[in-house]
């Protein structure tokens, strides 16, 4: 039976296939009682809370994926991560392919959906709306005020974008991992066997999708 992993899956995981994310909210998903007094004291809010119990109902799983995901080398038959390695600073986006390469196996696909920056200036360009570009892009960031907003910020982290792709860029930073046959793919459409329930088609218009494959 193959096994195919959804990396960074957040609300949106894929059935019968292995869904990891690093949200808090998965790691406090097997952790009910800590996540109760969080929630009572303010800590937690009420999305955050929803997140949690459907985590803990759709099994999905915690991984750090920039340092490991936890399955044996060679293990995987394709790898799927969308709207992720934007939310990551570049050098660790290297780190994360390089644990891609280790778990798939010679001849499997990953497939990435980030949000498209040509898309982006494109309707910029349109529009002449800067102010309108700028908070689409998510590259700016509200510095935290209230004590329990920093001590999120210190525990969470920031979940603004560190840096934008298109497919060139993203197909370039594939390359750079050591994949292959790289392609830009239009929304809908993909070379994975078998993809079961798998969006293609996930935040469409504004996704650019590349595959590669593990040589």
């Amino acid at each position: 039976m193959s096994l195919k992993i959804n990396i960074g899956c957040g609300q949106t995981p894929t059935k019968n296939w292995r869904n990891y994310d690093n949200s808090w909210s998965i790691f406090l998903a097997k952790k009910p009682l800590v996540a109760s007094i969080l929630g009572k004291s303010g800590f937690l809010s009420e999305p955050q809370q929803q997140f949690i119990s459907f985590a803990s109902k759709e099994n999905i799983l915690w991984a750090n994926a920039i340092k490991r995901i936890p399955e044996e080398n060679t293990s995987a038959d394709v790898i799927y991560s969308s709207h992720m390695i934007e939310h990551i600073e570049k050098e660790d986006v290297e780190s994360f392919l390089k644990e891609a390469r280790r778990i798939l196996k010679s001849g499997g696909v990953i497939r990435i959906a980030v949000p498209n920056i040509k898309y982006h200036v494109e309707n910029y360009l349109n529009t002449g709306d800067a102010d309108k570009f700028i908070y689409d892009t998510h590259l700016t960031r509200k510095k935290p005020k209230t004590i329990i907003a920093k001590i999120k910020y210190l525990i969470i982290g920031d979940r603004n974008h560190q840096w934008m792709y298109d497919g060139k860029s993203l197909c370039k930073l594939l390359a750079s991992a050591g994949f292959q046959k790289l392609q830009v793919m239009k929304a809908g459409s993909t070379n994975i066997t078998d993809p079961g329930t798998l969006d293609l088609n996930e935040r469409s218009p504004e996704s650019v999708f590349v595959e590669a494959i593990n040589p």
